[in-house]
């Protein structure tokens, strides 16, 4: 194989893929990146044996091939490099040499061979939406996945696609909170269908989304899906399991209702928030009564309050919550102002637009200390 090509457009290509390229395993195939050089296009893939990125560039191709690249020093040599075009060359022994202008290196590549095959998605009606859309329903779900770790449901450490009547949902959990976002998917014509993607495949889509308004094509098979966005395949396995039944989880009545500047009430509880660390936490208080919200907290460092207004219709209620988990369902609200609806002190509060339920935030509240 022998390429030439742009410096800093494989840099970037490379930086894109080798963000899946496993780093602790077992086999040294799948710590590289694989380029593949055909008919003036360079291929490149990362897998780490579950969520995989392919890309191709235009180059010239002097001679066709491929070769597995160690990612990380492939990346570190293509960001020192002082050229604006470079050589790669590999022959028969996988010896691979890289030239740009004065600099050359030598590196011992694999066998293309040794390379695991991507997953191929096949069947199903691709989903098309806009960029823009998707990053914000993914970046209003996606806080409230449940931890990789040992006690959590694995299900739960992914979003829950739903495509039902094309309106597309997507549901994130985590024992203490629920995420729901919802849009119309107005071009969609293909049958309804519910599907759950990893938290590390949407954080991946999100890095490759630009500022650019295009499309993004989502292809859904039984086991697997793909994300085809600004030119990068980005392949996925899908979790298998129950989900949670969200449905249920949210209250049908609520007693009190609150609408209130989102920026006035995430900035009051930080204030409150700051005698509560990592090390000393304790829950926020909130009283809703008449028309405002009294915020405090207390810790072994001291203690603070503050009050805002708010419209309130209903009973006073006073009640305790995570600060971190509240002032995180507020960041991802996208409207000036929220309703809030809840009950008492053990029933959830649920945050939505004040028009509509384009978006709705469930936390579960937390005894405070002076109840018994």
């Amino acid at each position: 194989m022998k390429i030439v090509c742009k410096t800093e457009e494989l840099f970037e290509a490379c930086q894109n893929v080798e963000r899946v390229v496993s780093t602790k395993t077992s086999i040294p195939a799948i710590e590289g990146i694989l380029l593949k050089a055909e008919n003036d296009k360079l291929f490149l893939t990362g897998y780490d044996l579950e969520v995989g990125i392919n890309t191709s560039l235009d180059v010239k191709v002097e001679s066709s091939g491929s070769i597995i690249l160690n990612a990380r020093l492939l990346c570190d040599i293509l960001r020192k490099l002082p050229d604006e075009k470079v050589i790669i060359e590999s022959d028969e022994r996988q010896l691979t040499v890289i030239k740009s202008g004065a600099a050359d290196y030598k590196l011992v590549g694999i066998d293309a061979n040794e390379y695991p095959e991507l997953p191929s998605v096949i069947g199903g009606f691709p989903v098309v939406l806009s960029q823009e859309l998707l990053k914000n329903m993914i970046r209003q779900t996606i806080f409230a996945v449940a931890p990789v770790a040992s006690n959590n449901k694995v299900v739960h450490t992914g979003v829950k696609f739903e495509i039902e009547d094309k309106m597309l949902k997507l549901i994130a959990v985590d024992g203490f909170r629920l995420s729901i976002r919802t849009e119309p998917l107005a071009n969609y014509d293909g049958e309804n269908m519910s599907f759950i993607v990893p938290a590390k495949t949407l954080s991946e889509v999100l890095k490759l989304i630009g500022e650019e308004n295009a499309d993004i094509s989502i292809g859904v098979g039984k086991r697997h899906i793909v994300f085809d966005v600004n030119g990068y395949n980005i392949v996925s396995r899908l979790l298998d399991g129950e989900f949670l039944d969200y449905k249920s989880a949210i209250p049908k009545s609520f007693d009190t209702t609150v609408n209130v500047s989102t920026k006035l009430l995430s900035d009051s509880i930080e204030r409150t928030s700051l005698l509560i660390t990592d090390r000393i936490k304790s829950p926020v208080k909130f009283i809703f009564d008449e028309d405002s919200i009294k915020i405090s907290s207390i810790t072994a460092l001291g203690s603070a309050s503050d009050k805002i207004t708010a419209e309130i219709e209903g009973p006073r209620v006073e009640i305790g919550f995570n600060n971190k988990f509240i002032i995180d369902a507020l960041k991802a609200s996208d409207t000036d102002k929220v309703r809030i609806k809840l009950n008492n002190s053990t029933s959830p509060i649920i945050i939505l637009p004040v028009e509509g339920e384009s978006f709705i935030f469930l936390v579960l509240p937390v005894r405070l200390k002076n109840e018994n």
